[in-house]
């Protein structure tokens, strides 16, 4: 008779089977129909047991008024499952004291499933000594509800026993607290944390969500599947996210469309995420503001960036400013962005900021970047660092630009790097520029390469007399900038291919670097062209560096008319070498130009 009154507790949640009367199920109705008719026929004989089962088997229908004459009888002659029962007959009609008097004298008796009801009637009032007495009797003779409900208890209070009793319940087959020893596990520590039993806490909450969602617990599944696609198993972390989202998991479904979206699937990921928004999901909302936005469908972008909004997620504010702001919409992106900001959304306390520096409030900004900037943004404390840069607050600059750069911002980085060398700290200036070269700064490649340059020891000669050349760290760094553009990179690369005698390769650098507008790439490259024979090419590079400023340039040019016989050209590049130096070449050019005015002259 434990059985029955353990299966009774069932009927505290209100809820009952009603069989459709169908094929088998049909033929299971006729045998509940029939045992029924036993028992109803033993109970009218008196039999004290069956007075108890027919009373449970009412109660499971619905029955009340049916139950509760047997339950009573039962009862009486002392039956402890029939008090259990008798006790959640009345609590379903409101009489929870009368209830409650029932079920402490089943549990007397040893009713584990009454001591477990009576507990729970307890803690429901408000007397947690005597609800923790009666769920620790029920626990301790393996009730899994009565488990179950003293972990929840001793949880609720901090008590560290908590856990004893959840992973009693959860080892019982109850499906929430798998699911909550599993939370718990898995805040407590990182993977490489072992556990007493030498399973690390998150491999062994990985176990307990795999039961629960195997039990169809839809949130274990959602975890699940996290965990499994953090470690690359998309696969199955799509099969768990599928079973949550089917089970009405809006996060699952929302997360199963950001999965869909990077296989390549954005259709399939619209549905599911259309499914995650009507259900209330901000993130999934956003996700289809900006899948929208992408097609050039700016209204259903901002439709759905407002629901993200309503539903509680800040960066619908945020998406709908920078939305705004792509539209040249400027006063209502700074609306959004600041109701945004207030909520403490940093990104766009930062957006705000530059919003408001680009209309040339700098007073109004400031703050802002400020905000972000204490509130983690990287973007905002490089930003910081530029104001303070440009006020001439060179210490508060560096700081806001060192704060930056630990977080991996590559031109901050630079920056820390460019403000070490003015110091000369090298050693400081290295470390930050390999930071924001290996981050893909030209700029800072070019600056670590020639640190590099600098340091290193005149090349030797090989005994043959041959120039024995391995590429150096500061040859490679050189390369690195010069691939990503920068143009005086390039121009060093060319200098150094040119002293290993690949001419070749030196043009190509100085070409780029010409090409790109550097006035030493173009006076190289023809200075490489005229000792290949190549001068009238030479002197359309050299035209192109003069006119750009560079003196030498001018010179050649100069040069080149005078042998010519075209002296008045000649006079004429001469005083242009003569005015942009430096001095050297200015010296020289003024020589030559007093020659051929001499000459002109004669």
């Amino acid at each position: 008779m434990d059985v029955m009154g353990d299966k009774a507790t069932l009927f505290e949640t209100g809820r009952f089977v009603q069989p459709s009367g169908d094929g088998e199920e049909g033929e299971i109705v006729a045998e509940q129909a029939a045992e029924e008719l036993r028992q109803r026929l033993a109970a009218e004989a008196g039999d004290i047991e069956a007075m108890s089962v027919l009373g449970a088997m009412l109660l499971r229908r619905g029955d009340l008024d049916g139950a509760e004459p047997h339950l009573r009888a039962a009862t009486a002659a002392g039956d402890r499952a029939a008090a259990n029962n008798l006790g959640v007959l009345l609590h379903q009609r409101g009489y929870a004291d009368e209830a409650a008097g029932w079920w402490r004298i089943a549990a007397v008796a040893g009713s584990s499933a009454a001591a477990h009801a009576l507990g729970r009637h307890h803690r429901e009032r408000g007397d947690e000594p005597a609800a923790e007495y009666w769920l620790r009797q029920s626990a301790e003779q393996g009730h899994v509800l009565g488990a179950y409900a003293l972990a929840d208890l001793l949880e609720h209070r901090g008590d560290p026993d908590a856990e004893r009793w959840m992973r009693a319940a959860a080892e019982r087959g109850h499906r929430e607290a798998a699911y909550r020893l599993a939370r718990a596990l898995d805040l407590r520590a990182g993977p490489e944390t072992a556990g007493d039993n030498g399973v690390s806490p998150a491999a062994e909450a990985e176990q307990w969500y795999r039961q629960a969602a195997a039990r169809g617990h839809r949130r274990a599944a959602l975890h699940l599947g996290a965990i499994l696609e953090k470690r690359g198993e998309l696969k199955e972390a799509g099969r768990w996210y599928l079973t949550s989202a089917k089970d009405g998991e809006p996060r699952a479904a929302c997360a199963l469309g950001f999965l869909l979206r990077d296989a390549g699937d954005s259709e399939s990921a619209a549905v599911w995420w259309l499914r995650a928004a009507q259900d209330g999901d901000g993130n999934a909302a956003n996700a289809l503001g900006a899948l929208h936005a992408e097609r050039g469908e700016t209204q259903t972008a901002e439709r759905w960036y407002r629901a993200a909004m309503d539903a509680g997620d800040v960066n619908g504010a945020y998406n709908l400013g920078l939305l705004c702001a792509e539209q040249g919409r400027t006063a209502q992106a700074e609306q959004w962005y600041r109701r945004a900001a207030y909520a403490g959304h940093r990104e766009a306390a930062n957006a705000l900021a530059v919003l408001l520096l680009q209309g040339g409030d700098e007073a109004g900004a400031e703050p802002w970047f400020s905000k972000a900037a204490e509130a983690g943004s990287v973007d905002a404390a490089f930003n910081l660092g530029i104001l303070y840069a440009k006020r001439g607050e060179d210490v508060l600059a560096l700081r806001w630009y060192e704060r930056a750069a630990a977080a991996g911002h590559t031109e901050a980085a630079l920056q820390v790097g460019m403000a070490r060398l003015r110091d000369g700290d090298e050693q400081e200036a290295e470390r930050h520029l390999r930071c924001a070269a290996g981050g893909g700064s030209a700029e800072a490649a070019y600056r670590l390469a020639a640190v590099l340059d600098a340091r290193r020891p005149p090349a030797s000669a090989h005994e043959l007399g041959e120039a024995l050349h391995e590429k150096t760290e500061c040859e490679e760094w050189y390369e690195r900038a010069a691939s990503l553009g920068h143009r005086r990179a390039q121009v060093r690369v060319g200098m150094l291919a040119a002293a290993r005698g690949d001419v070749v390769e030196a043009a190509r650098w100085y070409r780029a670097a010409a090409e790109a507008g550097s006035r030493n790439g173009a006076f190289n490259l023809g200075l490489l062209l005229a000792r290949e024979g190549s001068e009238p090419e030479a002197a359309v590079w050299w035209t192109r560096a003069a006119d750009a400023g560079h003196g030498r340039a001018a010179l050649r040019l100069a040069l080149v008319y005078a042998r010519r016989g075209e002296l008045a050209e000649g006079q004429r590049w001469a005083d242009r070498a003569v005015s942009l130096g430096p001095a050297e070449v200015a010296e020289r050019a003024a020589r030559l130009r007093d020659a051929l005015r001499q000459e002109l002259t004669a």
